[in-house]
């Protein structure tokens, strides 16, 4: 740790890495942040800073913790959840100067903060000029979060801004497959589409009811069938 620089207690998810993340239509997206050391050794300036925008349980902390769990970026990588962090003071994001790659979540938590914009901002110089790079990311597109300091919302709108969009019920139905693969069982066809036709259709739901699915197969010793999983709703 730097001196100067706030601990904050954050553990990065074993299962965040890219090969968890069912991209379906976001793969323009996921294969710009799987190539962040090619940009950071492109001339392109503009570059500096990647802002990775989408609505809620698209996976943007599954993307920032991928990026920082890779490696491979020339130095020290550090995760940054801005809305439980906000509390501590903008002091939080000094002390990151040498760092290669810095990813911060949640930037609505602090937009519109003087003080957390100035620091946000000097933080972006300093890895510019060291050659660092600056993830961030949020619920809307920079230009949508309310940001005050005019050269900061310069910074943030001129570099590579990205879109996650929600994924169709056919990429939702691989997504949870693969998680289940991932998790060591099979979730039939019919299973899954009976998951998407009965519970709540974003990410993080249907990836925790399957999880829970996994528990209760495994006590149970019963296969994810429809009865069995419709058992366990009426059961929930």
């Amino acid at each position: 740790m730097n001196p100067g620089q706030l601990p904050l207690p954050v553990r990065l998810r074993d299962a965040s890495v890219f090969s968890s993340y069912y991209a379906g239509r976001n793969r323009a997206a996921v294969d710009a942040l799987q190539s962040i050391d090619a940009l950071r050794s492109s001339a392109n300036k503009t570059t500096t800073c990647i802002f990775l925008h989408g609505g809620v349980s698209l996976g943007k902390t599954h993307l920032l913790q991928a990026l920082c769990a890779g490696g491979g970026h020339g130095g020290p990588a550090a995760y940054i959840p801005l809305r439980s962090g906000v509390s501590m003071g903008e002091e939080l994001l000094s002390g990151y100067d040498r760092y290669s790659l810095v990813c911060l979540d949640d930037a609505e938590a602090i937009a519109g903060h003087e003080g957390w914009e100035h620091a946000l901002f000097r933080l972006h110089q300093e890895l510019e000029e060291q050659g660092g790079r600056l993830v961030v990311s949020g619920r809307q597109p920079p230009a949508l979060l309310g940001f005050r300091l005019r050269d900061l919302a310069s910074r943030l709108n001129g570099g590579l801004v990205l879109t996650l969009q929600a994924l169709t019920e056919e990429e939702q139905l691989a997504a949870l497959q693969l998680r289940a693969q991932l998790r060591g069982f099979e979730l039939p066809d019919e299973t899954g589409r009976f998951l998407l036709r009965r519970l709540p259709r974003d990410m993080a739901s249907l990836c925790a009811f399957l999880d829970k699915l996994d528990v209760a197969s495994l006590i149970a010793q019963r296969r994810l069938t429809v009865p069995f999983v419709r058992d366990v709703i009426e059961r929930a």
